[in-house]
């Protein structure tokens, strides 16, 4: 007996990979979505990544929280925005995050709140 040895065809080609332009910019590997917690310094924003995670031995949910440094260049987003941020290579000790874009405006209603919190 003789076997055939099979010939790879046109039919087991590997199907055409998926760009990464052709994502949603939340889906890109490496984005995050957080919320500005402080603007005060120039081209640097702390945003703030809120997460619960579950404690492994009682199951409870713990909300826990990451600050991240990153890079804004305009000084475009404000505090109290909703950003999407990238990592990027190192631009200093700690900020290796950059801006994408800025999902949502809250700069008003955060400095409205800030406002009143003054007067009482």
């Amino acid at each position: 007996m003789t076997t055939a040895k099979t010939s790879k065809t046109a039919n087991s080609a590997k199907p055409a990979a998926k760009s990464a332009a052709a994502k949603p910019a939340a889906e890109l590997k490496g984005t995050k979505i957080g919320v500005v917690e402080s603007d005060k310094r120039a081209k640097t924003r702390k945003v703030v990544i809120a997460y619960q995670a579950m404690h492994p031995k009682y199951g409870k949910y713990i909300r826990q929280r990451t600050v991240l440094h990153i890079h804004d260049e305009q000084n475009e987003s404000k505090l109290g925005d909703i950003v999407e941020i990238a990592q990027c290579r190192p631009v200093s000790k700690t900020k290796q995050w950059r801006l994408v874009r800025i999902v949502e405006r809250r700069s008003a209603a955060a400095t409205a709140l800030a406002s009143a919190k003054e007067i009482v």
